[in-house]
Formats: structure tokens, sequence, C-alpha cells
């Protein structure tokens, strides 16, 4: 199983998503609104102007002490 992780260029990072596989979050990953460079979506647009660039990866690995928010 896998997490979808959103990182930020700050270092902070948050889990947006849990429990999917590989294919899943690799397709998620792909998707051009994962990425403040690529987004054109008015959320994608605004977590940027927000927070600065982000992008959303994936991990394998359970990150204690994080939950899903």
């Amino acid at each position: 199983m896998y997490n979808i992780i959103r990182f930020w260029a700050n270092g902070a990072r948050r889990v947006v998503d849990i429990g999917l596989t590989l294919e899943q979050a690799q397709s998620h990953c792909k998707d051009p609104q994962t990425n403040s460079e690529t987004c054109t979506n008015k959320a994608g647009k605004d977590r940027t102007r927000k927070t600065g660039p982000w992008f959303d990866g994936f991990s394998d690995t359970i990150h204690k002490g994080r939950r899903r928010q």
C-alpha cells in the first residue's frame, strides 16, 4: 500500500491519501494538477499562492505521527 504525500519547498509535508495501490499512486502523481508548476485549476493555484511551491509524491512507508488531514 502507498500513501500520497504533499511536499512544499519549505520542507513541510502532509499525507493527503492513504492505502493506494502502486498504480493508483503513480496515476495520481502523473496528473498535472498535483504540482504547483503544472496545475491549472483554482484550488491548486490558490494553494500555491498561499503556501508556495508544492508537489505530490508517494511512499510505501507509513509516516508515524502523521495522519490524513
